[in-house]
């Protein structure tokens, strides 16, 4: 007599407990998610199965008839999904199951914060979907044999910490996973057949596999007139299974067939959100290369979509209706990585792989296709006002990052860009190019642009006062990706960038002759002042000049032309890079009670001070950093001190 094995004991990870919590808790507002959770899982499985079966038909096994089957027993209060797709292996069941959010389950809960905590966009990003059986399930088992194996495992939890994994010693076990949920006392009604057919139609009509459930027998009818003690056999039917979903790929289908109930279900099925898509797009390219796009806009990002370039989502791709992989990078650039959506194309070897695709000439004419479907849907909701606000704020970073990246689209991409403007103290991005081309003063002749590390800093520097006396409007720059994207910007629509803060600013389209006159005499009368002044800080600045841009402030940092904007700078620094040691101009406001102080101090020493405070002054307002901020509140305490005796 053989001994029996016992159940191998896993703990989950330590945080896996509140993971649970919170999403039976909090996140799944809607409970009846969980079935398109693990039919979509199952879809999944089919789709990898039917993959490796293009290079190893054995993999099937006899058995290519793919579904999904649901099941019930209301007695049992049980309910199963199950599917005949690629199966797991034991260690794919502990990797798979075994962990929550393989991305990081820490990341995951330092992502639950605040208004997080009911963010349900959440749940796909980090691979959790499987967990919510637990919101209707007090019990979960899985069992799984992997296509090509013989072995059967089983994967079972009550989601309180721990499972427990066996080997089954099951000769009728088919290829594929059953997950039965042992359903919790208050959620009988997914044990009704009317229910879940409900949910098949609602949710999962779209998957391209048969979705199957067991076919309802009504009773049948007794005739009145027949012999009451006639002997009745009754032979029970062989179980018959029928699709309730469609089972066919929604893209394949003709646009005017698909209803935007089916649209929007089938984004939520390819994109893990849980909102409705912004804007999608469907199309069919056909001739010498045919394929087909469907492609969508999700109306919110997900919270890491800054930090996602490397680790990104993004299309799916199928060959003939096969699928070969997620997120086929070579068919999106960076910059569009929220897209959702298919590509299929009937070209592609069924074998494709990544490095095929790298080269493929075909590839690039899809992956220009993608982007100009994906710019004309944007360039449509620019001018929804209000959708297309809140749409930029929500990505504008992002999309910013393609005027750097794809040169070819720069255009058209600054053309959908939105700003802070000196038109609106308001901090929201409504400004495009457009716009301020249309307002620009007579004589003007340059988009002019400010950088900073806040809206407040953009819209109080004082390399703006002559712009606001001249009534010239600029453009506030405040995201981190703005000066970065402007060092690679030279102009639009034939009229170049100008910083306002870097560079000689030449107003002299704007400026009246008297104007011109008296700023030439100033600087003939000051240029003693500005000698003393560039000895003082030879070792911090290249040049002492009168400005032509304050009206208000006492003194403004200059940069060169190419140079980086101090804030990022500082940032840089602040990360390990090594930053080139030029030195910035200083600009001085002659008029100014400060400057004209400072002018009429005799003793060298004294003059020091007041050149240093001037210049620390300015390079505060700039969002430089000083390097050495004790000697800096000494000599402020000391002039204070001074101007009172």
């Amino acid at each position: 007599m053989t001994e029996t094995a016992q159940p191998e004991q896993h703990e989950f990870q330590a945080e896996v407990r509140q993971v649970l919590d919170l999403m039976v808790h909090s996140l799944y507002s809607n409970k009846e998610i969980f079935l398109r959770e693990l039919v979509s899982n199952a879809s999944d499985a089919l789709d990898k199965l039917r993959f490796e079966a293009v290079s190893d038909d054995s993999l099937y096994g006899g058995d290519s008839e793919l579904s999904i089957d649901i099941s019930f027993d209301a007695e049992a209060k049980t309910l199963t999904i199950a599917d005949n797709g690629i199966g797991m292996s034991r260690d794919e069941l502990m990797e798979n199951l075994g962990t929550i959010a393989r991305s990081g389950t820490k990341k995951f809960l330092d992502a639950l914060s605040g208004d997080a905590r009911t963010d349900s966009n959440l749940i796909g990003q980090f691979g959790v979907g499987f967990y919510s059986a637990f919101i209707v399930a007090d019990q979960v088992s899985v069992t799984s044999s992997r296509a090509g194996s013989k072995e059967t495992w089983q994967w079972a939890s009550d989601g309180q910490g721990a499972f427990t994994l066996e080997s089954v010693d099951d000769e009728t076990a088919r290829r594929g996973t059953q997950v039965v949920l042992s359903l919790k006392d208050d959620e009988t009604e997914f044990l009704a057949d009317y229910r879940l057919r409900s949910l098949v139609s609602k949710y999962s009509d779209h998957i391209a596999f048969p979705i199957r459930m067991l076919k309802v027998v009504a009773a049948p009818e007794v005739d009145p007139e027949a012999d009451a003690d006639e002997d009745i056999v009754d032979v029970p039917a062989e179980p018959e299974w029928e699709a309730v979903n469609q089972a066919s790929a929604l893209w394949s289908r003709a646009r005017q067939d698909i209803e935007d109930d089916e649209y929007k279900s089938f984004y939520k099925h390819v994109s893990n959100d849980f909102n409705d898509p912004l804007k999608w797009a469907h199309n069919r390219v056909e001739g010498n290369q045919s394929f087909t796009t469907l492609l969508y806009l999700p109306e919110k990002p997900p919270f890491d979509l800054m930090m996602g370039r490397e680790e990104r989502q993004g299309l799916k791709l199928y060959v003939r209706r096969v699928f070969i992989m997620d997120a086929a990078e070579q068919l999106l650039p960076t910059y569009l990585r929220f897209v959702r959506g298919v590509v299929d194309s009937d070209d592609l070897p069924l074998n494709v792989s990544r490095e095929i695709l790298q080269d493929n000439a075909l590839v690039k004419k899809i992956r220009g296709s993608v982007v100009k479907r994906v710019l004309g849907m944007l360039d449509q909701i620019s001018d929804e006002t209000d959708t297309y606000q809140d749409f930029w704020k929500g990505f504008g970073e992002v999309l910013k990052e393609g005027v750097v990246e794809d040169f070819s689209n720069q255009e058209k991409l600054l053309k959908l860009a939105r700003f802070a403007s000196t038109n609106n103290s308001d901090a929201e991005p409504t400004t495009s190019l457009d716009d301020y081309l249309s307002r620009m003063s007579a004589g003007q002749d340059k988009i002019y642009y400010v950088t900073a590390d806040s809206h407040q800093a953009a819209l109080n520097s004082p390399h703006l006062e002559v712009f606001r006396k001249q009534g010239v409007e600029v453009l506030l720059m405040s995201d981190r990706v703005d000066e970065w994207m402007m060092g690679h910007v030279r102009e639009y629509d034939g009229k170049p960038f100008q910083s306002v803060a870097k560079g000689d600013l030449d107003l002299s389209n704007l400026e009246d002759e008297d104007t011109k006159k008296q700023r030439e005499e100033k600087a003939t009368q000051a240029a003693p002042l500005l000698e003393r002044m560039k000895k003082a800080l030879e070792a911090q600045v290249e040049e002492v000049k009168i400005s032509s841009r304050l009206t208000d402030s006492p003194s403004c940092i200059v940069l060169a032309e190419n140079d980086m904007a101090l804030h990022m700078q500082q940032l840089m620094k602040q990360a390990g890079h090594e930053m080139p040691g030029s030195k910035p101009s200083l600009e001085i406001n002659p008029d100014h009670p400060l400057v004209e102080r400072a002018a009429g101090v005799e003793d060298q020493e004294g003059f020091e001070a007041w050149a240093h405070l001037l210049f620390d002054q300015a390079l505060l307002a700039e969002g430089g950093q000083l390097e050495d901020p004790a000697a800096y509140v000494k000599r402020v305490n000391q002039l204070l001190t001074e101007s009172h005796s």
